[in-house]
């Protein structure tokens, strides 16, 4: 595949839903296991009642207003809900269809965006979506029953790629992903995560759900490729929609890693818990980082 050039997706949505399908129930069976509830322990949980705080009691549960008023240390006591509510949001950007080889980005994080989806159908969750793009926003609130995440995802699978003309932002509704899930939902982000500022009120977002970033980043993200092979390299920029040439310079490079740097610390300020982000090359096997990624924050 040509740098730059869309890869679309290899079947029609369901056909490609029921792949991914059958991919989730053998890694639930032989790999995941209880890992996927375990990664999301401590949430998925509603408010009970106020008790005394003992040793060993998570501190991140101490009732500061209550703790102040009676003079000693009380805890939030919770209990477990039923079922965890996954909101996927995708983050569709003209960047994401950069691909150097037969994969772009953009076709990756689909694929791990349905294998979230039909995960949490598998377990029995709610799921939704959001498909944030430069024109506008999709919204599918979390629904429930594999009939309607197979729709949802579908529906996601099927939205057409912003237009590699397109320079403005996706704006992601912030606001009204604060209204559709509820508190210590799971909130998948996906997307390049260009260098940038958090977006405002990010850390009440933070706060309020558990907060997981899926990054997907290209051989040439990582790296320039070594061999220019003449020594130059033309390659179609699809974010300022113009034909570049890469001349293998010094300069080049140390542009690269700058913005390599830069994109790293922007990642990290997002998510700081190694455990709450994940890095996911489009030379790689989706469903195998997908199972590395929950048995890690499982054990932790």
């Amino acid at each position: 595949m040509q740098p730059g050039s869309p890869s679309p997706l290899p079947f029609a949505p369901l056909a490609l839903l029921r792949r991914l399908e059958w991919r989730v129930r053998g890694a639930v069976e032989n790999a995941l296991g209880g890992e996927y509830r375990s990664a999301f322990r401590g949430r998925g949980m509603e408010f009970d009642q106020v008790v005394k705080y003992e040793f060993g009691d998570d501190v991140r549960d101490i009732d500061w207003n209550v703790t102040a008023r009676l003079g000693e240390p009380y805890r939030k006591k919770f209990v477990e809900e039923r079922e965890v509510t996954v909101l996927v949001v995708f983050e569709d950007t003209p960047s994401l269809q950069f691909g150097s080889g037969a994969q772009s980005r953009r076709g990756t994080l689909l694929e791990l965006a349905g294998l979230l989806m039909l995960l949490g159908a598998v377990n029995r969750d709610r799921v939704g979506f959001v498909h944030a793009t430069p024109q506008g926003c999709v919204v599918q609130p979390p629904v429930r029953g594999r009939g309607a995440i197979h729709h949802a995802a579908a529906r996601l699978f099927g939205a057409p790629a912003p237009p590699l003309a397109e320079t403005a932002h996706a704006d992601i509704p912030w606001k009204q992903i604060r209204r559709i899930a509820p508190r210590h939902s799971i909130l998948v982000w996906l997307g390049d995560f260009a260098p940038r500022p958090a977006p405002e009120g990010w850390p009440v977002i933070r706060g309020r759900f558990q907060a997981l970033g899926f990054r997907v980043d290209d051989p040439w993200d990582r790296a320039l490729p070594a061999s220019l092979g003449g020594g130059q390299i033309s390659a179609y920029d699809p974010v300022t929609g113009r034909l570049v040439t890469l001349e293998n310079s010094a300069g080049e490079r140390a542009a690269h890693a700058r913005w390599r740097a830069n994109r790293e610390a922007a990642w990290r300020m997002l998510f700081p818990d190694s455990t709450s982000r994940i890095v996911v090359g489009t030379d790689e096997n989706s469903l195998d980082a997908l199972v590395r990624f929950f048995v890690k924050a499982g054990k932790n």
